[in-house]
Protein backbone atom coordinates (compact mmCIF):
# COMPACT_ATOMS: atom_id res chain seq x y z
CA UNK A 1 0.00 0.00 0.00
CA UNK A 2 2.71 2.66 -1.15
CA UNK A 3 2.07 5.74 -2.35
CA UNK A 4 3.47 6.65 -6.00
CA UNK A 5 3.39 10.14 -8.07
CA UNK A 6 5.15 10.69 -10.86
CA UNK A 7 5.49 14.18 -12.57
CA UNK A 8 6.13 14.93 -16.57
CA UNK A 9 6.52 18.27 -17.29
CA UNK A 10 5.46 18.89 -21.03
CA UNK A 11 7.10 22.76 -21.68
CA UNK A 12 10.32 23.77 -20.95
CA UNK A 13 10.91 25.36 -17.22
CA UNK A 14 11.12 28.89 -18.29
CA UNK A 15 7.15 28.30 -19.51
CA UNK A 16 6.59 27.67 -16.02
CA UNK A 17 8.42 30.42 -14.68
CA UNK A 18 6.41 32.79 -16.84
CA UNK A 19 3.11 31.31 -16.29
CA UNK A 20 3.38 30.79 -12.36
CA UNK A 21 6.06 32.98 -11.39
CA UNK A 22 8.21 29.60 -10.54
CA UNK A 23 10.33 27.00 -12.85
CA UNK A 24 10.05 24.74 -9.55
CA UNK A 25 5.94 24.34 -10.59
CA UNK A 26 7.08 20.84 -11.01
CA UNK A 27 8.83 20.28 -7.56
CA UNK A 28 6.16 22.19 -5.85
CA UNK A 29 3.63 19.86 -7.00
CA UNK A 30 5.49 16.99 -6.01
CA UNK A 31 5.49 18.13 -2.57
CA UNK A 32 1.96 18.66 -2.75
CA UNK A 33 1.28 15.21 -4.15
CA UNK A 34 3.03 12.85 -1.88
CA UNK A 35 1.80 15.22 1.42
CA UNK A 36 -1.46 14.23 0.29
CA UNK A 37 -0.72 11.04 0.41
CA UNK A 38 0.89 11.22 3.28
CA UNK A 39 -1.43 8.47 4.90
CA UNK A 40 0.33 5.33 2.31
CA UNK A 41 3.53 5.21 3.83
CA UNK A 42 5.26 6.63 7.02
CA UNK A 43 8.13 4.50 7.11
CA UNK A 44 10.17 6.79 4.66
CA UNK A 45 10.03 8.57 1.46
CA UNK A 46 12.08 9.32 -2.00
CA UNK A 47 12.48 11.72 -5.15
CA UNK A 48 14.24 11.62 -8.01
CA UNK A 49 14.01 13.99 -10.56
CA UNK A 50 15.78 13.60 -14.16
CA UNK A 51 16.92 16.53 -16.62
CA UNK A 52 16.06 15.92 -20.49
CA UNK A 53 19.17 17.23 -22.84
CA UNK A 54 21.60 17.82 -20.11
CA UNK A 55 25.36 18.24 -21.79
CA UNK A 56 27.50 14.73 -21.31
CA UNK A 57 30.12 15.27 -18.30
CA UNK A 58 27.05 16.81 -15.98
CA UNK A 59 25.19 15.39 -14.01
CA UNK A 60 21.13 14.42 -15.16
CA UNK A 61 19.69 12.69 -12.24
CA UNK A 62 19.43 13.40 -9.05
CA UNK A 63 18.02 11.69 -5.65
CA UNK A 64 16.89 12.18 -2.30
CA UNK A 65 15.80 9.90 0.01
CA UNK A 66 14.88 9.63 3.54
CA UNK A 67 13.40 7.69 6.67
CA UNK A 68 10.91 8.22 9.23
CA UNK A 69 7.29 9.53 9.58
CA UNK A 70 9.04 12.83 8.71
CA UNK A 71 10.34 12.10 5.37
CA UNK A 72 8.88 14.06 3.25
CA UNK A 73 9.31 17.52 5.14
CA UNK A 74 13.68 16.26 5.28
CA UNK A 75 13.70 15.71 1.58
CA UNK A 76 12.35 19.16 0.18
CA UNK A 77 14.47 20.53 3.17
CA UNK A 78 17.40 18.64 1.61
CA UNK A 79 16.33 20.19 -1.47
CA UNK A 80 16.00 23.62 -0.54
CA UNK A 81 19.28 24.04 1.08
CA UNK A 82 20.98 21.91 -1.90
CA UNK A 83 19.87 25.04 -4.30
CA UNK A 84 20.36 27.77 -2.11
CA UNK A 85 23.94 26.88 -1.83
CA UNK A 86 24.82 27.44 -5.17
CA UNK A 87 25.49 30.85 -5.68
CA UNK A 88 23.82 32.61 -8.64
CA UNK A 89 20.56 33.31 -10.53
CA UNK A 90 18.15 30.75 -8.93
CA UNK A 91 15.27 31.95 -10.08
CA UNK A 92 16.20 31.87 -13.62
CA UNK A 93 15.12 29.14 -15.32
CA UNK A 94 18.04 28.64 -17.74
CA UNK A 95 20.85 28.55 -14.94
CA UNK A 96 18.54 26.22 -12.95
CA UNK A 97 18.69 24.30 -15.63
CA UNK A 98 22.34 23.89 -16.01
CA UNK A 99 23.42 24.37 -12.49
CA UNK A 100 20.85 23.33 -9.52
CA UNK A 101 19.81 20.08 -8.85
CA UNK A 102 16.28 18.74 -9.14
CA UNK A 103 15.67 21.61 -11.65
CA UNK A 104 14.59 19.06 -14.15
CA UNK A 105 11.07 17.96 -16.09
CA UNK A 106 10.68 14.63 -15.01
CA UNK A 107 9.74 14.03 -11.04
CA UNK A 108 9.35 10.31 -9.32
CA UNK A 109 8.18 10.33 -5.81
CA UNK A 110 7.36 7.44 -3.54
CA UNK A 111 6.06 6.80 0.07
CA UNK A 112 7.03 3.71 1.54
CA UNK A 113 4.87 1.32 3.79
CA UNK A 114 6.87 -2.05 4.26
CA UNK A 115 5.63 -5.59 4.43
CA UNK A 116 8.37 -7.78 4.85
CA UNK A 117 10.31 -6.27 7.77
CA UNK A 118 13.48 -5.02 5.93
CA UNK A 119 14.18 -1.46 6.71
CA UNK A 120 16.96 0.93 6.17
CA UNK A 121 17.70 3.58 3.51
CA UNK A 122 18.45 0.85 0.91
CA UNK A 123 15.05 -0.13 0.80
CA UNK A 124 13.65 3.25 0.04
CA UNK A 125 12.40 3.80 -3.31
CA UNK A 126 12.76 5.22 -5.83
CA UNK A 127 15.93 2.72 -7.17
CA UNK A 128 17.97 3.86 -9.73
CA UNK A 129 20.49 1.41 -12.04
CA UNK A 130 22.51 3.47 -13.68
CA UNK A 131 24.58 2.82 -16.78
CA UNK A 132 26.77 5.37 -18.93
CA UNK A 133 23.97 5.18 -21.91
CA UNK A 134 21.05 6.89 -21.09
CA UNK A 135 18.69 4.88 -22.50
CA UNK A 136 19.78 2.06 -20.37
CA UNK A 137 19.29 4.01 -16.78
CA UNK A 138 16.83 2.72 -15.16
CA UNK A 139 14.89 4.84 -12.26
CA UNK A 140 12.08 2.87 -10.44
CA UNK A 141 9.76 2.70 -7.64
CA UNK A 142 6.36 1.32 -7.11
CA UNK A 143 3.23 -0.10 -4.71
CA UNK A 144 3.66 -3.87 -5.40
CA UNK A 145 4.26 -7.18 -3.19
CA UNK A 146 4.82 -9.79 -5.15
CA UNK A 147 4.04 -13.82 -4.01
CA UNK A 148 6.53 -15.54 -5.82
CA UNK A 149 10.07 -14.05 -5.37
CA UNK A 150 11.71 -16.95 -4.85
CA UNK A 151 10.94 -18.04 -8.31
CA UNK A 152 11.73 -14.68 -9.69
CA UNK A 153 15.48 -15.30 -7.85
CA UNK A 154 16.40 -18.55 -9.04
CA UNK A 155 15.15 -17.04 -12.73
CA UNK A 156 17.76 -14.36 -12.25
CA UNK A 157 20.51 -16.65 -11.05
CA UNK A 158 20.42 -19.17 -14.00
CA UNK A 159 20.76 -16.12 -16.40
CA UNK A 160 24.16 -16.06 -14.33
CA UNK A 161 22.96 -12.68 -12.32
CA UNK A 162 23.97 -12.28 -9.10
CA UNK A 163 21.08 -10.55 -7.19
CA UNK A 164 22.49 -8.37 -4.02
CA UNK A 165 18.62 -9.23 -2.08
CA UNK A 166 15.94 -11.37 -2.25
CA UNK A 167 13.57 -8.51 -1.09
CA UNK A 168 11.14 -8.19 -4.38
CA UNK A 169 12.11 -4.70 -4.89
CA UNK A 170 15.87 -5.69 -6.17
CA UNK A 171 14.48 -8.46 -7.84
CA UNK A 172 12.31 -6.38 -10.17
CA UNK A 173 14.66 -3.87 -10.48
CA UNK A 174 17.01 -5.95 -11.79
CA UNK A 175 14.61 -7.93 -13.94
CA UNK A 176 14.09 -5.13 -15.81
CA UNK A 177 17.13 -3.90 -16.12
CA UNK A 178 18.14 -7.09 -17.54
CA UNK A 179 15.17 -6.95 -20.02
CA UNK A 180 15.91 -3.17 -20.52
CA UNK A 181 20.04 -3.54 -21.42
CA UNK A 182 18.69 -6.95 -24.16
CA UNK A 183 16.28 -4.74 -26.06
CA UNK A 184 18.58 -1.79 -26.09
CA UNK A 185 21.44 -4.16 -27.50
CA UNK A 186 18.77 -5.62 -29.80
CA UNK A 187 17.51 -2.35 -31.12
CA UNK A 188 21.55 -1.61 -31.37
CA UNK A 189 21.78 -4.90 -33.79
CA UNK A 190 19.25 -3.51 -36.15
CA UNK A 191 19.75 0.16 -36.28
CA UNK A 192 23.55 -0.11 -37.09
CA UNK A 193 22.67 -2.45 -40.08
CA UNK A 194 21.50 1.59 -41.60
CA UNK A 195 23.58 3.83 -39.65
CA UNK A 196 27.04 3.97 -39.02
CA UNK A 197 27.63 6.80 -36.95
CA UNK A 198 27.25 5.97 -33.08
CA UNK A 199 25.25 9.06 -31.99
CA UNK A 200 22.68 8.62 -34.30
CA UNK A 201 22.30 5.27 -33.27
CA UNK A 202 21.75 6.23 -30.26
CA UNK A 203 19.49 8.73 -30.62
CA UNK A 204 17.44 6.27 -32.66
CA UNK A 205 17.48 3.37 -29.94
CA UNK A 206 16.18 6.40 -27.47
CA UNK A 207 13.41 7.22 -29.84
CA UNK A 208 12.13 3.99 -31.31
CA UNK A 209 12.74 2.04 -27.94
CA UNK A 210 10.32 -0.47 -27.25
CA UNK A 211 9.27 0.40 -24.05
CA UNK A 212 6.41 -2.70 -23.59
CA UNK A 213 8.43 -5.07 -25.36
CA UNK A 214 11.03 -5.37 -22.60
CA UNK A 215 8.43 -4.99 -19.31
CA UNK A 216 6.05 -7.72 -20.93
CA UNK A 217 9.70 -10.03 -20.93
CA UNK A 218 10.19 -9.60 -17.43
CA UNK A 219 6.01 -9.14 -16.29
CA UNK A 220 5.13 -11.79 -17.62
CA UNK A 221 6.95 -13.79 -14.89
CA UNK A 222 5.55 -11.60 -11.85
CA UNK A 223 2.68 -13.03 -9.42
CA UNK A 224 1.16 -10.44 -7.25
CA UNK A 225 -0.19 -7.06 -7.18
CA UNK A 226 1.79 -3.72 -8.51
CA UNK A 227 1.38 -0.06 -10.23
CA UNK A 228 5.40 0.45 -11.57
CA UNK A 229 6.34 4.03 -12.39
CA UNK A 230 9.94 4.09 -13.85
CA UNK A 231 12.07 7.04 -15.92
CA UNK A 232 14.50 5.97 -18.25
CA UNK A 233 17.65 8.45 -18.70
CA UNK A 234 16.83 9.69 -21.95
CA UNK A 235 13.49 10.94 -21.13
CA UNK A 236 10.91 8.39 -21.62
CA UNK A 237 8.80 7.45 -18.51
CA UNK A 238 6.19 4.51 -18.05
CA UNK A 239 3.24 3.33 -15.12
CA UNK A 240 1.84 0.14 -15.35
CA UNK A 241 -0.81 -2.29 -13.69
CA UNK A 242 -1.18 -5.82 -12.92
CA UNK A 243 -3.28 -7.50 -14.50
CA UNK A 244 -5.61 -8.39 -12.06
CA UNK A 245 -5.66 -4.78 -10.91
CA UNK A 246 -4.99 -5.09 -7.21
CA UNK A 247 -3.31 -1.78 -6.81
CA UNK A 248 -4.51 1.46 -8.12
CA UNK A 249 -3.24 4.20 -10.65
CA UNK A 250 -5.01 7.26 -11.48
CA UNK A 251 -3.77 10.12 -13.97
CA UNK A 252 -4.64 13.46 -15.07
CA UNK A 253 -2.87 14.67 -18.62
CA UNK A 254 -3.33 18.30 -20.29
CA UNK A 255 -0.97 20.13 -22.20
CA UNK A 256 1.40 21.07 -19.51
CA UNK A 257 2.24 18.05 -17.24
CA UNK A 258 1.56 14.35 -17.03
CA UNK A 259 0.74 13.63 -13.64
CA UNK A 260 0.67 10.05 -11.80
CA UNK A 261 -0.86 9.27 -8.09
CA UNK A 262 -2.01 6.06 -6.50
CA UNK A 263 -5.16 7.61 -5.70
CA UNK A 264 -7.42 10.31 -7.20
CA UNK A 265 -8.54 12.60 -4.22
CA UNK A 266 -4.98 14.43 -4.29
CA UNK A 267 -4.71 14.50 -7.70
CA UNK A 268 -7.84 16.48 -7.93
CA UNK A 269 -6.68 18.61 -4.93
CA UNK A 270 -3.26 19.28 -6.15
CA UNK A 271 -4.20 20.08 -9.89
CA UNK A 272 -7.21 21.64 -8.79
CA UNK A 273 -9.54 19.34 -11.03
CA UNK A 274 -12.87 18.15 -11.62
CA UNK A 275 -13.53 14.02 -11.01
CA UNK A 276 -14.50 13.22 -14.43
CA UNK A 277 -10.89 14.79 -15.43
CA UNK A 278 -8.86 12.47 -13.76
CA UNK A 279 -8.32 8.72 -14.98
CA UNK A 280 -8.13 5.15 -13.88
CA UNK A 281 -4.72 3.13 -15.66
CA UNK A 282 -6.88 -0.27 -16.38
CA UNK A 283 -5.42 -3.53 -15.27
CA UNK A 284 -2.68 -4.57 -17.40
CA UNK A 285 -2.18 -1.36 -18.91
CA UNK A 286 1.09 0.70 -19.90
CA UNK A 287 0.56 4.56 -20.28
CA UNK A 288 4.17 5.97 -22.07
CA UNK A 289 5.17 9.43 -21.59
CA UNK A 290 7.94 9.74 -24.65
CA UNK A 291 10.41 12.18 -24.62
CA UNK A 292 9.05 13.92 -26.87
CA UNK A 293 6.09 14.38 -25.02
CA UNK A 294 3.55 12.16 -26.58
CA UNK A 295 1.11 9.99 -23.99
CA UNK A 296 0.87 6.37 -25.32
CA UNK A 297 -1.18 3.56 -24.16
CA UNK A 298 -0.72 -0.26 -24.51
CA UNK A 299 -1.13 -3.38 -22.77
CA UNK A 300 1.65 -5.44 -20.67
CA UNK A 301 -0.74 -8.46 -19.89
CA UNK A 302 -4.34 -9.23 -20.90
CA UNK A 303 -6.56 -7.85 -18.00
CA UNK A 304 -7.79 -11.37 -15.87
CA UNK A 305 -11.32 -12.69 -16.50
CA UNK A 306 -12.52 -11.47 -12.91
CA UNK A 307 -10.55 -8.30 -11.78
CA UNK A 308 -10.12 -8.33 -8.65
CA UNK A 309 -9.51 -4.93 -7.28
CA UNK A 310 -8.07 -4.32 -3.60
CA UNK A 311 -11.53 -3.70 -1.07
CA UNK A 312 -9.29 -2.45 1.60
CA UNK A 313 -8.26 0.46 -0.80
CA UNK A 314 -11.74 1.50 -0.33
CA UNK A 315 -12.49 0.63 2.96
CA UNK A 316 -9.67 1.84 5.17
CA UNK A 317 -6.36 2.84 3.13
CA UNK A 318 -7.46 5.71 0.48
CA UNK A 319 -8.46 8.82 1.27
CA UNK A 320 -12.13 9.53 1.91
CA UNK A 321 -12.09 12.54 0.38
CA UNK A 322 -12.43 10.74 -3.41
CA UNK A 323 -16.23 11.47 -3.65
CA UNK A 324 -16.80 7.27 -4.83
CA UNK A 325 -14.96 6.17 -1.43
CA UNK A 326 -16.91 8.83 0.97
CA UNK A 327 -19.88 7.27 -0.73
CA UNK A 328 -19.09 3.56 -0.71
CA UNK A 329 -17.90 4.16 3.21
CA UNK A 330 -21.28 5.37 3.69
CA UNK A 331 -23.72 2.37 2.03
CA UNK A 332 -20.46 0.18 4.32
CA UNK A 333 -22.15 1.95 7.86
CA UNK A 334 -25.74 2.02 6.06
CA UNK A 335 -25.98 -1.59 5.51
CA UNK A 336 -25.16 -2.79 9.38
CA UNK A 337 -28.12 -0.50 10.83
CA UNK A 338 -30.45 -3.52 10.95
CA UNK A 339 -28.05 -5.71 12.93
CA UNK A 340 -27.05 -3.27 14.93
CA UNK A 341 -30.64 -2.76 16.01
CA UNK A 342 -30.93 -6.36 16.55
CA UNK A 343 -28.36 -6.31 18.74
CA UNK A 344 -29.77 -3.58 21.02
CA UNK A 345 -33.43 -4.71 21.00
CA UNK A 346 -34.15 -1.61 18.86
CA UNK A 347 -33.71 0.38 22.02
CA UNK A 348 -32.89 3.78 20.72
CA UNK A 349 -33.73 5.49 23.28
CA UNK A 350 -30.83 4.25 25.64
CA UNK A 351 -28.07 4.12 23.21
CA UNK A 352 -25.72 5.92 22.00
CA UNK A 353 -23.62 5.96 19.09
CA UNK A 354 -20.16 6.95 17.96
CA UNK A 355 -16.81 5.90 16.33
CA UNK A 356 -13.27 4.94 16.54
CA UNK A 357 -11.41 7.64 14.89
CA UNK A 358 -10.24 8.63 12.75
CA UNK A 359 -11.05 6.61 9.37
CA UNK A 360 -14.42 4.96 10.56
CA UNK A 361 -16.23 8.52 10.50
CA UNK A 362 -17.46 8.14 7.19
CA UNK A 363 -18.71 4.64 7.67
CA UNK A 364 -20.38 6.15 11.14
CA UNK A 365 -23.07 8.82 9.09
CA UNK A 366 -23.81 6.17 6.89
CA UNK A 367 -24.60 3.97 9.75
CA UNK A 368 -26.57 6.56 11.55
CA UNK A 369 -28.38 7.32 8.44
CA UNK A 370 -29.17 3.60 7.74
CA UNK A 371 -30.43 3.77 11.05
CA UNK A 372 -33.05 6.58 11.00
CA UNK A 373 -34.34 4.94 7.69
CA UNK A 374 -35.28 2.00 9.65
CA UNK A 375 -36.74 4.04 12.57
CA UNK A 376 -37.77 6.99 11.64
CA UNK A 377 -35.89 8.48 14.46
CA UNK A 378 -32.37 10.07 15.02
CA UNK A 379 -30.25 8.08 17.04
CA UNK A 380 -28.14 9.59 19.62
CA UNK A 381 -24.57 10.26 18.74
CA UNK A 382 -21.59 11.34 21.14
CA UNK A 383 -17.90 11.67 19.94
CA UNK A 384 -17.14 9.29 22.88
CA UNK A 385 -13.59 8.22 21.93
CA UNK A 386 -10.75 10.37 20.87
CA UNK A 387 -7.35 9.55 19.22
CA UNK A 388 -4.24 10.68 21.48
CA UNK A 389 -1.30 9.28 18.86
CA UNK A 390 -2.06 9.08 15.17
CA UNK A 391 -0.53 5.51 14.74
CA UNK A 392 -1.64 2.45 13.10
CA UNK A 393 -0.83 -0.64 15.51
CA UNK A 394 -2.03 -2.83 13.28
CA UNK A 395 1.31 -2.45 11.19
CA UNK A 396 3.04 -1.57 13.94
CA UNK A 397 6.21 -4.12 14.73
CA UNK A 398 5.04 -6.80 17.24
CA UNK A 399 7.58 -5.64 19.83
CA UNK A 400 5.89 -2.01 19.81
CA UNK A 401 2.17 -2.83 19.40
CA UNK A 402 1.20 -4.00 22.72
CA UNK A 403 2.33 -1.33 24.50
CA UNK A 404 1.27 1.36 21.69
CA UNK A 405 -2.37 -0.13 21.67
CA UNK A 406 -2.75 1.19 25.74
CA UNK A 407 -2.29 4.67 24.98
CA UNK A 408 -3.56 5.69 21.62
CA UNK A 409 -7.13 6.86 22.85
CA UNK A 410 -9.00 8.69 25.38
CA UNK A 411 -12.66 8.69 26.24
CA UNK A 412 -15.34 11.79 26.49
CA UNK A 413 -16.00 11.42 30.39
CA UNK A 414 -19.73 11.56 30.80
CA UNK A 415 -20.67 11.25 26.80
CA UNK A 416 -22.94 8.80 28.12
CA UNK A 417 -25.40 7.76 31.17
CA UNK A 418 -23.41 6.26 34.64
CA UNK A 419 -24.86 3.63 36.25
CA UNK A 420 -24.97 0.95 32.96
CA UNK A 421 -28.05 3.07 31.50
CA UNK A 422 -27.15 3.34 28.20
CA UNK A 423 -26.02 0.83 25.53
CA UNK A 424 -22.42 1.77 23.93
CA UNK A 425 -22.15 1.33 19.86
CA UNK A 426 -18.96 2.03 18.38
CA UNK A 427 -18.03 1.88 14.92
CA UNK A 428 -14.93 0.79 13.34
CA UNK A 429 -13.61 0.36 9.70
CA UNK A 430 -12.10 -2.91 10.22
CA UNK A 431 -10.64 -5.70 13.04
CA UNK A 432 -7.67 -7.42 12.20
CA UNK A 433 -5.92 -8.61 15.23
CA UNK A 434 -8.04 -7.33 17.85
CA UNK A 435 -5.11 -6.45 19.40
CA UNK A 436 -6.66 -2.42 20.35
CA UNK A 437 -9.92 -3.43 20.96
CA UNK A 438 -8.96 -5.70 23.85
CA UNK A 439 -5.72 -3.74 25.23
CA UNK A 440 -7.43 -0.53 25.03
CA UNK A 441 -10.42 0.39 23.37
CA UNK A 442 -12.68 -2.09 25.86
CA UNK A 443 -11.79 -1.15 29.01
CA UNK A 444 -11.30 2.57 28.48
CA UNK A 445 -15.18 2.84 27.58
CA UNK A 446 -16.11 0.13 30.08
CA UNK A 447 -14.90 3.50 32.57
CA UNK A 448 -18.13 5.13 31.25
CA UNK A 449 -20.40 2.26 32.44
CA UNK A 450 -21.94 1.84 29.55
CA UNK A 451 -25.08 -1.26 29.78
CA UNK A 452 -23.86 -2.90 26.92
CA UNK A 453 -20.67 -2.71 24.24
CA UNK A 454 -21.51 -3.35 20.39
CA UNK A 455 -18.32 -2.85 18.51
CA UNK A 456 -19.15 -2.88 14.80
CA UNK A 457 -16.96 -3.66 11.66
CA UNK A 458 -17.58 -1.81 8.53
CA UNK A 459 -15.35 -4.76 7.03
CA UNK A 460 -15.96 -8.18 6.83
CA UNK A 461 -14.11 -10.65 9.44
CA UNK A 462 -10.44 -10.92 8.06
CA UNK A 463 -9.72 -14.20 8.07
CA UNK A 464 -6.44 -14.42 5.75
CA UNK A 465 -3.54 -13.07 5.25
CA UNK A 466 -2.69 -10.40 2.66
CA UNK A 467 0.11 -11.02 0.25
CA UNK A 468 0.02 -7.97 -2.12
CA UNK A 469 0.67 -4.76 0.25
CA UNK A 470 -0.40 -5.26 3.57
CA UNK A 471 1.57 -6.49 6.34
CA UNK A 472 -0.90 -8.99 7.63
CA UNK A 473 1.22 -12.55 6.86
CA UNK A 474 0.37 -14.43 10.46
CA UNK A 475 -2.34 -16.49 10.46
CA UNK A 476 -2.37 -16.75 14.35
CA UNK A 477 -2.62 -13.06 13.97
CA UNK A 478 -6.19 -12.94 13.00
CA UNK A 479 -8.86 -12.52 16.24
CA UNK A 480 -11.08 -14.62 13.69
CA UNK A 481 -8.81 -17.20 12.71
CA UNK A 482 -8.41 -17.54 16.82
CA UNK A 483 -11.75 -17.68 17.68
CA UNK A 484 -12.54 -20.40 14.99
CA UNK A 485 -9.54 -22.83 16.01
CA UNK A 486 -11.23 -22.24 19.42
CA UNK A 487 -14.35 -23.41 18.25
CA UNK A 488 -12.95 -26.25 16.86
CA UNK A 489 -11.26 -27.52 19.52
CA UNK A 490 -14.24 -26.62 22.18
CA UNK A 491 -16.69 -28.87 19.74
CA UNK A 492 -13.97 -31.63 19.71
CA UNK A 493 -12.99 -31.09 15.71
CA UNK A 494 -9.13 -31.10 16.31
CA UNK A 495 -9.16 -33.40 13.25
CA UNK A 496 -9.71 -30.88 10.83
CA UNK A 497 -7.59 -28.65 11.71
CA UNK A 498 -4.75 -31.81 11.76
CA UNK A 499 -6.49 -32.70 8.02
CA UNK A 500 -6.07 -29.29 6.77
CA UNK A 501 -2.24 -29.30 7.88
CA UNK A 502 -1.91 -32.46 5.82
CA UNK A 503 -3.54 -31.24 2.86
CA UNK A 504 -1.38 -28.06 3.03
CA UNK A 505 1.93 -30.39 3.19
CA UNK A 506 0.65 -32.27 0.07
CA UNK A 507 1.13 -29.27 -1.81
CA UNK A 508 4.39 -28.07 -0.48
CA UNK A 509 5.97 -29.21 -3.98
CA UNK A 510 2.77 -28.47 -6.20
CA UNK A 511 3.34 -25.99 -9.07
CA UNK A 512 1.78 -23.06 -7.83
CA UNK A 513 -0.54 -23.14 -10.43
CA UNK A 514 -2.55 -25.91 -9.25
CA UNK A 515 -2.44 -25.40 -5.68
CA UNK A 516 -5.80 -25.08 -3.65
CA UNK A 517 -6.43 -22.89 -0.47
CA UNK A 518 -7.06 -25.13 1.82
CA UNK A 519 -7.14 -23.18 4.75
CA UNK A 520 -11.06 -22.17 4.14
CA UNK A 521 -12.46 -25.10 5.62
CA UNK A 522 -11.40 -24.10 9.20
CA UNK A 523 -14.03 -21.46 9.17
CA UNK A 524 -16.48 -23.49 7.26
CA UNK A 525 -18.33 -25.34 10.29
CA UNK A 526 -19.57 -21.90 11.87
CA UNK A 527 -21.61 -19.07 11.04
CA UNK A 528 -20.44 -15.72 10.86
CA UNK A 529 -22.68 -14.88 14.13
CA UNK A 530 -20.33 -18.01 15.62
CA UNK A 531 -17.24 -16.48 15.39
CA UNK A 532 -17.92 -13.40 16.33
CA UNK A 533 -19.22 -14.34 19.49
CA UNK A 534 -16.32 -16.12 19.89
CA UNK A 535 -14.24 -13.26 18.59
CA UNK A 536 -16.10 -10.90 21.32
CA UNK A 537 -15.36 -13.23 23.80
CA UNK A 538 -11.65 -13.46 23.25
CA UNK A 539 -10.88 -9.73 23.06
CA UNK A 540 -13.21 -8.97 25.80
CA UNK A 541 -10.96 -7.91 28.98
CA UNK A 542 -11.87 -9.21 32.72
CA UNK A 543 -12.25 -6.05 33.88
CA UNK A 544 -15.20 -5.27 31.61
CA UNK A 545 -18.11 -6.82 33.52
CA UNK A 546 -20.94 -5.24 30.71
CA UNK A 547 -22.02 -8.00 28.16
CA UNK A 548 -19.76 -6.90 24.54
CA UNK A 549 -21.20 -7.91 20.98
CA UNK A 550 -19.27 -7.27 17.60
CA UNK A 551 -21.10 -6.70 14.43
CA UNK A 552 -19.34 -7.35 11.34
CA UNK A 553 -19.78 -6.21 7.87
CA UNK A 554 -20.82 -9.28 5.53
CA UNK A 555 -19.19 -10.27 2.29
CA UNK A 556 -22.28 -9.57 0.54
CA UNK A 557 -22.64 -6.29 2.19
CA UNK A 558 -19.20 -5.30 0.94
CA UNK A 559 -19.95 -6.14 -2.53
CA UNK A 560 -23.14 -4.24 -2.29
CA UNK A 561 -21.37 -1.06 -1.45
CA UNK A 562 -17.98 -0.96 -3.01
CA UNK A 563 -19.42 -2.97 -6.71
CA UNK A 564 -16.00 -2.21 -8.58
CA UNK A 565 -13.72 -3.45 -6.39
CA UNK A 566 -14.27 -7.13 -5.69
CA UNK A 567 -10.95 -8.19 -3.77
CA UNK A 568 -12.02 -9.88 -1.14
CA UNK A 569 -9.40 -12.51 -0.36
CA UNK A 570 -8.90 -11.30 2.93
CA UNK A 571 -12.46 -11.74 3.93
CA UNK A 572 -13.22 -15.03 1.73
CA UNK A 573 -9.52 -16.51 0.73
CA UNK A 574 -10.35 -15.82 -2.92
CA UNK A 575 -6.91 -15.04 -3.64
CA UNK A 576 -6.25 -13.53 -7.14
CA UNK A 577 -3.49 -15.02 -8.08
CA UNK A 578 -2.20 -18.44 -7.72
CA UNK A 579 0.93 -17.58 -5.53
CA UNK A 580 -1.33 -15.98 -3.23
CA UNK A 581 -3.01 -19.50 -2.55
CA UNK A 582 0.47 -21.30 -2.08
CA UNK A 583 1.43 -18.84 0.71
CA UNK A 584 -1.70 -18.57 2.78
CA UNK A 585 -1.51 -22.96 3.13
CA UNK A 586 2.35 -22.34 3.22
CA UNK A 587 1.20 -19.64 6.11
CA UNK A 588 -1.13 -22.24 7.62
CA UNK A 589 2.09 -25.08 7.69
CA UNK A 590 3.84 -22.88 10.03
CA UNK A 591 1.06 -21.84 12.38
CA UNK A 592 0.71 -25.86 13.03
CA UNK A 593 4.35 -26.29 13.17
CA UNK A 594 5.11 -22.97 15.77
CA UNK A 595 7.47 -21.67 13.43
CA UNK A 596 5.59 -18.34 12.92
CA UNK A 597 8.49 -15.66 12.47
CA UNK A 598 8.45 -13.28 15.11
Amino acid sequence: MCGIAMIRLLKPLDYYQKKYDSWQYGLNKMYLLMEKQHNRGQEGAGIATLKLDITPGEEYIWREREEGKNAIQQIFANINEKIEKINGLVDDPAFAKENLPFAGELYLGHLRYSTTGKSGISYVHPFLRRHNWKARTLVMAGNFNLTNVDEIFENLTEQGQHPRDKADTFLMLESLGNKLDNEVQAEYEQIRKRYSNDKIITQKIEEQLDIPSFIRKSEKKWDGGYVICGMLGHGDSFVFRDPDGIRTAFYYQDDEIVVVASERAPLQTVMNVKTEDIRELQPGQIMIIKKNGNVLFDTIRIPSAEIKACSFERIYFSRGSDVEIYNERKKLGATLAEPILKSIDYDLENSVFSFIPNTAEVAFYGMTQGIRSITGKDPHVEKVLIKDIKLRTFISQNKERNDLAKHVYDVTWNSIRRGKKDNLIVIDDSIVRGTTLKQSILSIINRLEPKKIVVVSSSPQVRYPDYYGIDMSKMSEFCAFRAAIALLKESGRQKLIDEVYQECKSQENEVKEKIVNYVTKIYEPFTQEEISQKIAEILTPADVECPVDLVFQTVEGLHAACPNHTGDWYFTGNYPTSGGKRLVNHAFINYYEGKEKQ
